[in-house]
């Protein structure tokens, strides 16, 4: 297999990995979301290297609550009217 054969393959690698991404965060979020945390966990723990840890955190979603509103129905203040 010649270098310019294996560059193709993996150019259409990635791009099938960057659309089944875009497509299961689109269709999945919560399973996304819940595959986030579960990579994200073991690698944010005490003991763990501190590259490690930031990797982890990169990884993990953000946090719902981390908006600065009261915690609760995150729609505070007067919103318009949605047209259809």
């Amino acid at each position: 297999m010649d270098a310019g054969l294996l560059a193709q393959y993996a150019v259409i690698a990635v791009a099938v990995l960057v659309s089944a991404w875009f497509v299961a965060k689109k269709q999945f979020p919560n399973a996304v979301r819940r595959l986030r945390i579960a990579i994200a966990i073991p690698l944010v723990r005490d003991g763990r290297a501190a590259w490690l840890q930031k990797i982890g955190r990169w990884v993990a979603p953000a946090s719902a609550l981390s908006d600065g509103s009261c915690g609760g129905c995150n729609s505070c203040g007067p919103s318009t009217p949605r047209r259809h």
